[in-house]
């Protein structure tokens, strides 16, 4: 554990703000299918109630104030406030809310800990570390792309549009139309804000525009756009809820024909405005990968990963990380490599396993359909399993989904969408199936487990639905816990007797040999000025994934700088710290009483979740 919790010392929360923290597991925390309430706690005196109602009071009412500044946060969190609206973007906006951001912390620094009971210290600081860190982030604001190819303004309207907005009478259908509408002066702040950047010298490299575009235009194509024989998504989407209200046919009528106009006059001139200028910024944009390029750049890659990582490692030490776990991960494959008594190197091994058709369902919509009900049995046969890890379960139901074909060609390969608080709607597990041959069904079990249950379903439906903590930290968001937790669910499968097919923990292996190569390539691109055919051949020679997922994967590095280097720092220190804690308690330890412990507070920075479990240990001893 030494070696690696001295990396782990972050700048973000003082480590001596949860000194006094001691969250035993209760009782409560270890019955299957019950919440625990995060109030939970030592009976609190009358100064420290008043103490802790003023913060919770406090932090209730920013969540307020964010519900009606951000459409769209009110949305996925099951809110119709702002219903048929989208965000402002604006730089005058930006600039509103990095002073608001400055207003609260001042705010929460008023606040006397040592009033707190044990959980609402975890709550101050948790909501202190993630103001501090977007305050952190705004000196780099004209550095974070305003487009990418994978998730900007011209696949979020339909996304949202289509999976988040529910219609449960006419009203919603009125707002619908009016975000349609209202797509025209959403586009002209990014366009300002894209122009804005690139007088700044900041534009993304230069072969992600024909994606931006390519998909843009898939947006806008189908009836009522063209005479194709296919129905434009939206169209679709807004038809499928429309018959959902039973209205009169007249009235159904009138509202079809709205939506044609709205889609046809203003939808598709704003959509084409859009291409307009990423064709005119694709010319004008320079060679380069890397945000070493771009202003301050390495500045900015060093608040990145400690952004994401919640740590204070360096680029240098993440790139060391990478490559001795490259080193292991290949080990343990060659063991798995002999047991199924392939001969010839790992490299052909790799070759064997990226390209033997019996790794793949066919490419056709009986393979999608397969793959798909594959998902559905893997995740259904885990939750059987779940009652002797967990003592805590989410309420939401979990669905399986197809990534949309409109934006699949960009999309990542698999992602969890969480459910609202209110549970209105399930936690959607997405996997993309563009091309089967980049899903190998021997990684299909380590997918559903990161994606689903007991990974990000069980993190983020049991985090939204948390009982007596603000809804201000249920929305917390700390990249290294979260995707950690994922890529520890991986391999907690293993422990749970999962991956009996030596190929599926090849999988295993493969997905988590994949995390620690990005460690490596990230920091190659970004901070040792690697190109993107370098870092897309490291992938080639050192994992067995298909070409199209190399390069679909290195295109995400270079757009979302930093981020793909949590997910390992993550999932190490999760581990680590369990395997401290069973090394303390001996007998004591409890398996279910430390994932309950992980998961009851909601994501935190490392740092934090290290305090707590130690406080949890000297607890239990």
């Amino acid at each position: 554990m030494k070696t690696f919790k001295k990396l782990l010392l972050t700048s973000a929360v003082a480590a001596t703000s949860l000194a006094m923290i001691a969250c035993s597991p209760s009782e409560e925390a270890s019955k299957p299918s019950e919440q625990v309430s995060a109030s939970e706690s030592a009976p609190a005196s009358t100064s420290e109630k008043t103490e802790q109602e003023k913060l919770i009071s406090t932090l209730e009412q920013f969540y307020e104030e964010d519900l009606k500044r951000s459409p769209l946060f009110a949305s996925y969190r099951g809110s119709k406030e702002g219903y048929g609206l989208w965000n402002d973007i604006s730089l005058a906006k930006q600039d509103e809310e990095h002073e608001l951001d400055k207003t609260r912390l001042a705010i929460l620094e008023k606040f006397d800990a040592s009033q707190l009971d044990d959980q609402n210290k975890i709550t101050l600081a948790i909501s202190k570390a993630g103001l501090e860190r977007s305050i952190a982030q705004y000196e780099f604001r004209d550095n974070d792309y305003v487009m990418q190819q994978f998730r900007s303004w011209h696949t979020t309207v339909p996304s949202l549009l289509i999976n988040i907005h529910r219609v449960s009478n006419e009203q919603d259908l009125k707002d619908y139309l009016s975000r349609l509408e209202k797509v025209a002066p959403l586009f002209d702040q990014t366009i300002d804000l894209m122009r804005h950047q690139a007088d700044l010298g900041v534009y993304p490299p230069r072969w992600t525009y024909p994606q931006m575009i390519e998909a843009s235009k898939n947006v806008i194509t189908g009836v009522p756009f063209d005479d194709s024989e296919t129905e434009n998504p939206i169209f679709a989407d807004f038809s499928k809820k429309l018959a959902s209200l039973e209205l009169t046919e007249e009235a159904s009528d009138a509202y079809l024909a709205q939506v044609t106009k709205i889609l046809k006059e203003v939808t598709a001139p704003a959509y084409e405005k859009l291409i307009a200028e990423l064709e005119v910024q694709q010319a004008k944009a320079p060679e380069g990968d890397g945000v070493w390029r771009l202003p301050k750049g390495d500045a900015y890659y060093a608040q990145l990963l400690n952004y994401y990582t919640t740590t204070n490692l360096s680029a240098e030490e993440i790139h060391q990380l990478g490559l001795d776990n490259v080193k292991r991960i290949h080990s343990e494959m060659e063991v798995i490599k002999d047991k199924v008594g392939f001969k010839g190197s790992l490299q052909d091994f790799f070759k064997f396993m990226r390209e033997d058709s019996q790794f793949f369902y066919p490419e056709t919509d009986e393979g999608r359909d397969q793959y798909l009900a594959k998902s559905v049995e893997i995740i259904d046969t885990m939750r059987d399993a779940l009652p002797n890890y967990f003592g805590i379960f989410p309420k939401a139901e979990i669905n399986v989904k197809r990534v949309e074909p409109f934006r699949e060609k960009s999309a990542g390969k698999a992602f969890y969408q969480g459910p609202p608080p209110d549970g209105s709607r399930p936690g959607i597990y997405y996997v993309n199936l563009y091309r089967m041959a980049d899903m190998p069904t021997y990684q299909m079990e380590a997918l559903a487990y990161h994606e689903g249950i007991p990974g990000h379903h069980m993190q983020l439906a049991i985090t939204a639905e948390l009982e007596g903590i603000p809804e201000f930290q249920k929305t917390a968001r700390f990249t290294a816990f979260t995707e950690g937790w994922g890529l520890y669910s991986e391999y907690l499968g293993k422990e749970m007797g999962f991956y009996q097919d030596p190929y599926s923990d090849f999988g295993r292996l493969a997905m988590e040999l994949w995390r620690a190569c990005r460690l490596v390539v990230d920091s190659g691109i970004h901070a040792k000025q690697w190109s993107r055919e370098q870092a897309i051949q490291y992938l080639q020679d050192n994992t067995p994934n298909p070409e199209n997922d190399t390069v679909k994967a290195i295109e995400r590095y270079i757009v979302y700088p930093g981020q793909a280097t949590a997910y390992l720092v993550g999932k190490i220190k999760i581990l680590e710290l369990r395997e401290y804690a069973k090394e303390q308690l001996g007998d004591k330890f409890d398996i279910k009483a430390y994932h309950d412990l992980v998961l009851k507070d909601g994501p935190m920075p490392l740092s934090m979740l290290e305090d707590k479990v130690n406080a949890w240990i000297e607890t239990v001893k």
